[in-house]
């Protein structure tokens, strides 16, 4: 059996790092020639921040992602899985900006993310 020093907490950092860089790469969306505030990325989070778990963990790859050059990071702690997460979704797309969305809920999926991504065909959703 393989034992390994690796946390669930540094793997889920470094998994939304890297899922964050590859969809901002594979889309196009950061161009070689970025500059401040060409993107704007969207976090969700059910809970607080700092919970020492899966919000943790995601709230620690945004903060990677917005180390990043040309890169804005928005987020929104604490809304439930209900009718507010799609009102927060709309308000990061319409007042924000963002064209990258990390709604970090299962419970955001069905119906929420399933209603507002049909609307934004232009947005890229990583769930």
């Amino acid at each position: 059996m393989y034992k390994t020093n690796t946390s669930r907490r540094k793997f889920i950092r470094t998994a939304v790092g890297t899922a964050g860089v590859a969809a901002l790469g594979s889309t196009g969306m950061l161009p070689h020639t970025a500059t401040a505030a060409d993107l704007s990325v969207g976090f969700i989070y059910v809970g607080p921040k700092d919970d020492f778990g899966y919000n943790q963990a995601h709230a620690e790859g945004a903060a990677a992602v917005k180390a990043m050059e040309g890169v804005t990071v928005v987020e929104e702690e604490n809304v439930p899985e209900s009718i507010d997460v799609q009102k927060t979704m709309e308000s990061m797309i319409n007042y924000d900006g963002t064209t990258l969305l990390f709604p970090t809920s299962f419970g955001y999926f069905d119906p929420h993310i399933l209603s507002v991504a049909p609307e934004n065909p232009e947005l890229r959703f990583q769930h």
